[in-house]
């Protein structure tokens, strides 16, 4: 019996050293040395293809792979790059890898085909994983062999592919890795988005032309964020000089948005226009009208405008030609469910399914980013895959997933690894790309950290509270943030250190994922009012460090720094400041806030807690109108200085007031000035919060403070609220 067995055993080895076994593999590299050549033609895509596998069997091996040209004679065990060859079923950065006789081919379906193909070559069989910027794995061995029998076509869902992350930046392998696209590679002249100031800046032609720029509120507003007047020939001609001198200093681009310029409701109101609007039941149908002029006037060119905002839904009579590409953005839709499960999103769903009944050209703008506070828990990766098969499914064929991306944001390295592979197969499972991510990127603390994204994307579905780009972790405070809640996350993030205590590497990628649970204690721990001001102290420290340490450069969109957010922090919440004279005294309003903050008003303004960079909390407001009230501090004082707190947030269209104005009563009768001052306005994109205070170098008596605010009531010319109401806002009257 055991004579047999070794018989049988024999049998196998020589078939499996047959001739015709071998030559079916790939015998790439052997003892170190290498065995094959890559092949490759002249094209630029196929040499940095070439190049690109050549490095990496290179840190696998130590082996070099010659570069050969393509027309060499092929023999085993070398990679052939084909190029670009016409093939039914292959499509543009689609390709074929195929092995043939101990060789392997790679055929590409255009553009960058090629570098995709030895990408997948690389990480499906060669074992190769990125995740991040320099930061990859791969097992080294002084063997190389590629299985026989490889036979395996891609193509991407979009033909276009973009994302946000540090990493792209930093790093050129990992876009080319990742499969993705910069615009600048795609549209002429990189001009992508809110193009309008770009094309017809109002600074050189709003002077001796203010008739191409919109008309709100009774007269023309020229300023760099004012839109066009659409039925103006004199716009589309001048349009259309820019554009061709645009296309031809670039002869190699044939796509160019024609798009408006960032803000809401901000589109000519001119009758001509309005009477196209009215027609067309939807502004978007201006915008339409116009693009489609464009694309008779260059008939060989593509025009890519923005469905956003005022132009989200499609208009009731005009198509888009074909060479009209419709950028459809969905920025006001809540995140915490898919798009479809919520009211913001099935209000852009019903955009989406207008659009894709007439077009089939459309690039979905998707926002998985919270603007105001990038650093912080943004817990949206169960809504990924299913929003991203909406918009394949509805005719998009170009996708942007604006995800939080800046180094130190909420998973950005995870974030941006599962979209992008979503984007190329929105088929793949989320949880597995989770899982691979978490185990390859964070070793042994992968469970931990998985168990915590889990965990907070569960509580916040329990919450019932919305999830949007403009949040606040103070807003979650008693949902998923809650005390439980961040007790829980805490013991999973100090296993996860515990796991990789002995891997400075590791260790120091779990404390980078740790930040954002940080900063939304601290967040939390000033709206609350924290008592221990030392362990608070302390919290902060660290928090500074590990910013510094991983190189975060900015809290939020406007730019703000961590350490800026600390030293803000330090003076702002953690000072000792003298009795507040105006602590729960009475609010008699004059001039009342909006109606949104009225209640909110009556207690916020003087209950001793300041508001953070988000107007969501803790602060009150009023829109495009002026401020009065009263406050009752219940008893006669000794009055020697009066402050109140204001926030400068350009992006949400909060700007400073114009003017302030103070006066003091002992009978809420007779008023005594007491102070006024005059404010500049201030274009900077940075969020501030400015004190406007007056001092007294001898004491008043004043039982009753009157507080008036000259708001500047209008968005002026330079922000891109043009002509629309502005706000001011409020947090704390302090009265010493």
């Amino acid at each position: 019996m055991k004579r047999i067995s070794r018989t049988i055993a024999l049998v196998l080895c020589l078939a499996l050293l047959s001739p015709a076994v071998v030559r079916a593999q790939v015998n790439l590299v052997r003892k170190g040395a290498a065995q094959g050549r890559i092949l490759a033609p002249a094209g630029a895509a196929e040499q940095q293809a070439a190049e690109l596998l050549r490095d990496f069997v290179h840190r696998i091996s130590g082996a070099d792979l010659p570069i050969v040209a393509v027309d060499a004679k092929p023999r085993r065990g070398d990679i052939i790059l084909e190029g670009v060859v016409p093939t039914p079923g292959l499509t543009e950065d689609g390709f074929r890898l195929r092995e043939s006789d101990g060789r392997l081919y790679v055929r590409s379906g255009g553009d960058k085909g090629s570098i995709y193909g030895v990408v997948t070559l690389l990480e499906e069989y060669l074992g190769v994983h990125y995740w991040a910027s320099n930061e990859y794995s791969l097992t080294p061995s002084s063997e190389i062999t590629l299985p026989a029998g490889i036979d395996r076509t891609e193509n991407p869902a979009f033909r276009h592919r973009q994302t946000q992350c540090y990493a792209i930046g930093e790093d050129p392998v990992y876009k080319l890795w990742f499969r993705l696209e910069d615009p600048s590679e795609v549209f002429a002249g990189n001009l992508w988005v809110h193009t309008f100031n770009r094309l017809l800046p109002a600074a050189r032609f709003g002077g001796a032309h203010p008739e191409w720029y919109s008309w709100i509120n009774g007269e023309r507003r020229t300023g760099r964020a004012s839109q066009w007047c659409l039925t103006n020939d004199e716009v589309f001609e001048a349009a259309c000089t820019q554009l061709d001198s645009i296309f031809r200093a670039h002869p190699d681009r044939r796509l160019i948005s024609v798009s408006q310029n960032d803000g809401n409701d901000t589109y000519c109101h001119c009758p001509s226009c309005m009477r196209v609007i009215e027609e067309e039941g939807a502004v978007s149908g201006l915008y339409i009208r116009f693009l489609n002029r464009l694309a008779e006037r260059f008939p060989d060119k593509e025009f890519s405008t923005l469905a956003y905002l005022f132009t989200m839904h499609p208009p009731k009579h005009v198509r888009p030609h074909r060479n009209v590409n419709i950028m459809l953005c969905d920025i006001d839709c809540d995140r915490e469910v898919p798009l479809t499960e919520n009211a913001s999103g099935r209000d852009f769903m019903r955009a989406l399914e207008g659009w894709s009944a007439i077009s089939d050209n459309i690039f979905v703008w998707d926002y998985g980013i919270n603007f105001d506070n990038m650093v912080a828990p943004f817990p949206n990766f169960h809504i990924l895959q299913p929003n991203i098969r909406q918009f394949l499914d509805h005719h998009a064929t170009m996708h942007f997933s604006q995800i939080g991306g800046s180094k130190g944001g909420d998973f950005s390295e995870m974030r941006a690894y599962v979209v992008s592979k979503l984007m190329w197969n929105p088929q793949q499972r989320v949880d597995s790309l989770m899982r691979s991510f978490t185990d390859g990127y964070y070793g042994a603390a992968g469970p931990f950290i998985y168990d915590y994204e889990r965990t907070l994307e569960g509580a916040l579905l329990a919450s019932g509270q919305r999830l949007w780009i403009y949040d606040s972790p103070v807003s979650h405070k008693d949902g998923m943030l809650n005390a439980a809640c961040r007790k829980r996350y805490n013991v999973l993030f100090d296993a996860a250190e515990r796991a990789v205590a002995g891997d400075t590497t590791l260790l120091r990628r779990v404390r980078r994922a740790r930040l954002p649970l940080q900063y939304a204690e601290l967040e939390i721990a000033r709206a609350e009012g924290w008592q221990d001001k030392e362990q608070l102290r302390g919290m902060l420290d660290l928090f500074e460090r590990r910013t510094a340490e991983f190189g975060v450069r900015t809290l939020n969109e406007r730019n703000n720094s961590p350490a800026d957010y600390c030293a803000l922090y330090r003076s702002r919440y953690l000072a000792d400041r003298p009795a507040n004279l105006a602590s729960e005294a009475t609010v008699q309003w004059i001039l009342p806030p909006h109606e949104r903050y009225r209640a909110l008003g009556e207690r916020a303004l003087t209950d001793g807690c300041f508001g953070g960079s988000t107007f969501v909390e803790n602060w009150v407001g009023w829109e495009g109108c002026d401020g009065a009230f009263v406050l009752d501090l219940g008893r006669e004082c000794a009055v020697s200085s009066i402050e109140t707190d204001f926030l400068h947030q350009l992006g949400a269209w909060i700007l400073l007031p114009r003017r302030v104005r103070y006066a003091t009563s002992v009978d809420n009768e007779r008023f005594v000035p007491f102070g006024e001052r005059r404010l500049e306005e201030d274009q900077s994109v940075e969020v501030k919060f400015v004190g406007v205070k007056f001092e007294s170098p001898t004491p008043v008596r004043a039982r009753y403070i009157r507080v008036e605010v000259e708001g500047s009531k209008v968005c002026p010319s330079w922000h891109y609220g043009v002509g629309q109401p502005s706000w001011f806002f409020i947090d704390e009257i302090e009265v010493h």
